[in-house]
């Protein structure tokens, strides 16, 4: 069983983003559709790499494409923003919801007005026409749990972060990875509730502090939110717990880069957002001109190659692991 000090290389799988909307062709003018991407919130770094893909897409088929969030991850700004696209009159919308259940009316009015949806990290949701999945959560959740678990030698206490308990991509994480623990590590214990942190580096951190001043013996964090490990990396190096403690979660080597070099970090997982927000528009169209979707098809896009269609939900198996070992290999 490998411990603290046991560093693996993840396995290798950066996806080649140049390439990823390079064979689709422009559309004449007439046939372009405006599609807003609304993201949960605007200007972190997770969010900046998943403009990055839908620019691409723009870029490369001609249609005008473009994103959008708010100041804050708030719900009731996201649902504004959404209302200003219904009244521009977009033909689709590509929404990540901060909660899938306070869009359902704004989105159901833009279904009604004749607007595509497609929406991502949001299974649960009733108004869309597809949502589209990285791979199915709690596995992605069992992943890091078992990453977590090697690095604490299977015993120990351990504590979990989301960014916002109404997120159902967290929450679904973090049910993967203590159903994993239970299951499989007997000798881990969880302590605390869910820490959230509306996807807020200092309020990982804050909330970090606080678990580590209420469960001294905490070994053990995983985090849900692209910028939780970088908090709690930050809290575990103030305090020069490094090698005594394991953390793991989603985000990415531009928002934990310098905590993986450190040790404060220990590994980060996640799915390219740049390869998701063409995924999230190339369906988009797909629906729009009427085209098939079925399970097992390939949407042309890394980890996309043969999707799973659960209803109107679509899964891909496109995350990575990644320590400092093989960061260097996703400079975004």
């Amino acid at each position: 069983m490998q411990t603290k000090n046991t560093r693996h290389r993840a396995v290798l799988g950066a996806s080649a983003l140049a390439l990823a909307v390079g064979m689709a062709m422009p559309v004449a003018a007439q046939d372009s559709k405006t599609i807003a991407t609304v993201v949960k919130i605007a200007g972190i770094q997770w969010f900046n790499r998943m403009e990055e893909g839908v620019q691409q897409f723009a870029a490369e088929t001609g249609h005008n494409a473009f994103q959008v969030g708010p100041a804050q991850a708030d719900p009731q700004q996201q649902v504004a923003l959404i209302e200003d696209m219904i009244a521009r009159g977009v033909d689709a919308l590509a929404v990540v919801p901060m909660s899938p259940e306070a869009l359902e009316p704004v989105l159901g009015r833009a279904m009604a007005a004749g607007i595509t949806v497609i929406t991502h990290e949001a299974a649960s949701q009733e108004n869309m026409h597809f949502d589209i999945e990285a791979f199915a959560n709690e596995d992605f959740g069992a992943n890091l749990m078992e990453q977590l678990a090697q690095c604490m030698g299977g015993e120990g206490e351990y504590a979990v972060f989301v960014g916002s308990l109404g997120s159902q991509t967290h929450m679904e994480w973090i049910d993967g990875a203590i159903a994993h623990q239970e299951a499989n590590y007997p000798n881990m214990t969880l302590v605390g509730d869910r820490n959230e942190t509306f996807d807020d580096q200092q309020n990982a951190y804050a909330r970090a502090q606080e678990v580590l001043r209420a469960f001294p013996n905490v070994r053990g964090f995983q985090g849900s939110a692209s910028t939780d490990v970088a908090g709690i990396g930050l809290a575990i190096e103030e305090r020069g717990l490094e090698d005594r403690t394991c953390v793991f979660g989603t985000s990415l080597p531009s928002i934990a880069g310098q905590f993986l070099e450190t040790g404060a970090v220990d590994g980060i997982g996640f799915w390219d957002p740049a390869v998701a927000g063409i995924a999230m528009n190339r369906l988009a169209v797909m629906v729009m001109n009427g085209e098939e979707i079925y399970d097992g098809m390939d949407l042309g896009l890394p980890g996309y190659e043969s999707i799973r269609l659960d209803g109107r939900v679509i899964y891909g198996q496109a995350w990575v692991n990644v320590t400092r070992e093989n960061m260097a290999d996703y400079p975004f």
